[in-house]
């Protein structure tokens, strides 16, 4: 699994709304700048973020954004699934976004090899992922 920039953004930008702790909002130029993301870009990211519910934004010179739920109820697993899709390494074995295989050769057999051994990937990857909050990341920020 390669980690889109999109999703690191996306991660930087939440790092950035869960270190303000909530008590404020924060501007998108203010993430941008501090965490050196293109503006347009974090724009789109915010978005998509907004859309799932994790942030809400508001307009004005006192606008926008803040965290809705706490930064530990939310998985560095579900940023990631939002902004890039499901973890699994190849279609056939996510469980979010299953696509049957068309071209292999072992996909009508009880256990196709290839797929075993993605499902283990996928398995591993989302243990970490769905197990690790913002606020576990934040909090190498506040001691560093």
């Amino acid at each position: 699994m390669k980690l889109s920039k999109k999703s690191e953004y996306g991660l930087r930008a939440l790092l950035e709304l869960t270190l303000a702790n909530g008590s404020k909002t924060l501007q998108r130029h203010e993430i941008a700048d501090r965490q050196g993301i293109p503006v347009e870009f974090l724009e789109q990211i915010l978005l998509a973020l907004k859309r799932a519910g994790l942030l809400s934004s508001r307009r004005g010179v006192r606008g926008g954004y803040v965290l809705i739920k706490p930064p530990s109820q939310i998985t560095l697993g579900q940023v990631i699934r939002i902004l890039d899709g499901p973890l699994a390494p190849i279609g056939c074995v996510s469980k979010t976004a299953y696509q049957k295989c068309s071209d292999c050769p072992y996909a009508e057999k009880p256990r196709c090899p290839v797929q075993h051994v993605m499902g283990t990937v996928r398995d591993a990857i989302a243990d970490i992922l769905d197990n690790y909050t913002l606020e576990d990341f934040s909090a190498g920020q506040q001691n560093g």
